[in-house]
């Protein structure tokens, strides 16, 4: 059986959800609740694989909300990702993805040093943060989506926010190493990160978000902030492929401008129904179809029977290991969403 570990975009939709879900006792209730509330497995999954293989799977809402962190309170936050990966392993899942901001406060306050949550000691060994098939998912979506935009990668600028990030960084890498773009441009806050990924590339210009803006062709997005970024669209160049990773989203607004196109990166398309009501909940154009790459990475790995930590650790996603998650993902009929 597969798990996924989510999280809502804010207090707001929160609360809505709650109201959707049965719950109405979380409906009117501010942060400070949601601060001590448990755990819950609030959907059953079943997905079928285009070769018809059939798995199983639940869903963990770990009651998490971003305003934690906006408003340091880092301790809840924490406390919400170990309860959740310890309800999930109590429940006898095999593989289960940290989704959204579970996979980034695990990785920055180093939550492997608290293995032992009250009678559960986790095997991180069950748990994946799905950052290589985000990873590659939304490289595909640079390969295809310029394509269909009529941009000449050949000849393009790239930019990409979040540039030292796991996701960021092995983005970087597979542009470099897996398309012939012409010029890529590393944002990010850490100076000295950004120093060595650019070492490492032996390429790539560093710039601040703002000078870089109006040179790119493609920007790919994949900060971790709690709440989104306004740009000015009349700065950009036209076409202009905009791929938002984030989730929450990084652009606070949906972007209408001429000749610029925003994409919502690091989502798959499957071939066939999934037969749940998360998707639903976290406002998906095509739910039955439509999910994170994160999620479908457990779903991936469910299906293959590898019980591992696929994605574990900060900057350790190589070019082999994204295309190894490509192929299974072809195989069992995932796709990137285009425009």
């Amino acid at each position: 059986m597969f798990g996924l570990i989510g999280h809502l975009a804010s207090l707001e939709h929160a609360q809505a959800v709650a109201q959707e879900l049965g719950y109405p006792e979380y409906a009117d209730q501010g942060l400070d609740f949601w601060c001590s509330a448990p755990p819950q497995i609030v959907d059953s999954i079943i997905v079928t694989s285009i070769t018809g293989q059939k798995i199983e799977g639940r869903y963990v809402e770990s009651c998490f909300l971003p305003e934690m962190l906006a408003s340091r309170r880092i301790k809840a936050a924490t406390r919400k990702v170990l309860n959740a990966m310890a309800h999930a392993q109590k429940h006898g899942i095999n593989i289960t993805a940290l989704g959204g901001f579970s996979s980034i406060i695990f990785e920055n306050f180093k939550l492997e040093q608290f293995s032992q949550v009250r009678n559960i000691k986790l095997d991180f060994e069950r748990f994946t943060t799905g950052n290589t098939h985000t990873a590659y998912i939304i490289c595909k979506q640079v390969e295809e989506a310029s394509k269909q935009l009529g941009i000449d990668l050949s000849k393009a600028t790239v930019a990409i926010c979040g540039a030292t990030g796991d996701i960021g960084s092995a983005v970087t890498r597979w542009l470099d190493a897996r398309t012939d773009v012409k010029e890529l441009l590393l944002i990010a806050r850490d100076q000295g990160r950004l120093k060595e990924l650019q070492s490492e590339l032996g390429r790539g210009k560093i710039m601040g978000l703002t000078e870089a803006l109006p040179l790119a062709d493609v920007v790919v997005w994949v900060a971790s902030m709690p709440k989104g970024v306004e740009i000015d669209a009349t700065t950009l160049k036209q076409p202009c492929l905009l791929i938002d990773g984030g989730y929450p989203k990084n652009l606070a607004t949906k972007i209408q401008h001429p000749g610029v196109y925003v994409l919502n990166g690091g989502i798959v398309e499957h071939s066939l129904d999934i037969d749940w009501k998360i998707m639903k909940i976290v406002n998906m154009d095509v739910p039955a179809r439509q999910l994170f790459a994160c999620f479908a990475e457990s779903m991936l790995l469910e299906f293959e029977k590898l019980y591992t930590n696929f994605s574990w650790g900060r900057n350790q996603i190589t070019v082999d290991k994204m295309e190894q998650i490509g192929r299974v993902s072809v195989k069992h009929g995932f796709r990137p969403l285009l425009v």
